[in-house]
């Protein structure tokens, strides 16, 4: 009896990991951040320095993944990062003293590090080649919906339960839910099903394949170089004001409708993935598609720049900001797809995570610190000409 196509079985897999990996890797840090803070009175600069600490861990250990991958198996790396996220949520709810925070933000970069961006798109390659934007698209917006379900349940469990106590009920949903997944889904390949990727009779002709590169011959290759310089510009700007959002909007919109226009910008990440996902080109277009994103957020943060008081300006500014979050994402590994052999494709996506996430641990930090210094219109200025630059950067092949 022939086995339907499972390839997107592995995508809903993928999307439920992305779900809890971004509510604990991504939205998280900013409420622990602010629960610490209040509740013990620690310092925000140095939990923030934790957080920074977080994705620097991460940065250091994702572009490791594909060898780790090679030797013990998606499965098995898969669940590690689980047990590392959910022993570092522990250590977040339960740190009495403001030293052990680093600890807990290790762990969790550890975490995240085994299971977002390049992790979830290890476990759908093989099952995607021409569908592949596609299926990504559906994967990464778990992402999204991570933002939008984990943000009110870390909420509601903290208001009700405490901080430790909610960090042990997600603790142990990540790994109730995850952990059958990642042995039963995530890590299965087409081969187990005597099935082919796009769900084919017969495997794609492709060219005669070439030997991958090492890490140290990437990292020196033009073509490469060209493409983590524009995102890793582009996500600076992003994360930088991704993080001063709120406080922008609050004078304009008061608290209510600065956390609707945040939830605004999570919504339009979704679509703006999910149109990007459906109509993406093949080849060297990919690029086009790029470059439209980041000029889409330069014209959502001009408006956001030129708002004032106008709560319709901001609104339209999250809109147009929000449109580009999610490609963002899921393009550096479409476009290493179409530009690089598929024996490179894992170890470029995850070197290109790497990279982008040592420079965006850093900015909340200098966008912070150049409000300060220079004011808020004064690094909304900053922010567009780093997206003018990416979108100019990312066409240079």
């Amino acid at each position: 009896m022939q086995v339907a196509f499972q390839g997107w079985r592995a995508v809903t897999g993928a999307f439920v990991l992305a779900v809890f990996a971004w509510g604990i890797g991504f939205y998280g840090p900013g409420i622990y951040i602010a629960t610490l803070a209040e509740s013990r009175g620690w310092p925000v600069g140095l939990l923030s320095a934790a957080i920074t600490w977080h994705f620097l861990v991460s940065a250091a250990l994702v572009a490791q993944l594909p060898d780790w991958h090679r030797r013990l198996g998606i499965a098995a790396v898969t669940r590690l990062g689980l047990l590392a996220s959910a022993a570092g949520l522990l250590t977040w709810g339960f740190c009495h003293v403001p030293a052990l925070a680093f600890a807990a933000a290790s762990l969790t970069g550890v975490g995240w590090a085994l299971t977002s961006g390049a992790a979830i798109n290890a476990m759908l390659s093989p099952w995607f080649d021409r569908q592949r934007p596609k299926a990504l698209a559906m994967a990464y917006n778990g992402a999204s919906v991570g933002g939008i379900l984990m943000t009110p349940l870390w909420a509601w469990l903290i208001a009700g339960w405490g901080f430790g106590t909610a960090t042990a009920i997600v603790a142990a949903l990540l790994l109730a839910v995850v952990w059958p997944l990642a042995g039963g889904v995530l890590a299965r390949s087409p081969a187990a099903y005597g099935q082919h990727a796009d769900g084919l009779a017969a495997p794609p002709a492709t060219a005669e394949p070439r030997p991958a590169r090492d890490r140290r011959t990437l990292l020196r290759d033009p073509l490469f170089r060209g493409l983590s310089v524009a995102f890793a510009i582009g996500l600076f700007a992003q994360m930088g004001l991704v993080t001063h959002l709120v406080s922008l909007l609050l004078p304009a919109l008061g608290v209510r409708g600065a956390g609707l226009a945040m939830a605004m910008v999570t919504v339009f990440a979704l679509l703006g993935r999910t149109l990007t996902g459906w109509v993406l080109p093949d080849g060297p277009r990919r690029r086009w598609a790029a470059c439209a994103t980041f000029l889409v957020q330069m014209a959502g943060s001009l408006a956001l720049a030129c708002a004032g008081e106008s709560a319709l300006l901001l609104l339209l500014g999250c809109a147009l900001f929000g449109l580009g979050v999610g490609n963002l994402l899921s393009l550096p590994p479409l476009i290493a797809q179409a530009e690089f052999p598929a024996a490179e494709v894992g170890r470029v996506v995850a070197l290109l995570q790497a990279i982008n996430q040592a420079f965006y641990a850093l900015a909340p930090g200098a966008f912070g610190l150049f409000r300060e210094v220079a004011g808020t219109e004064a690094a909304l200025g900053v922010t567009l000409v780093l997206q003018a630059l990416a979108a100019g950067l990312v066409l240079r092949r």
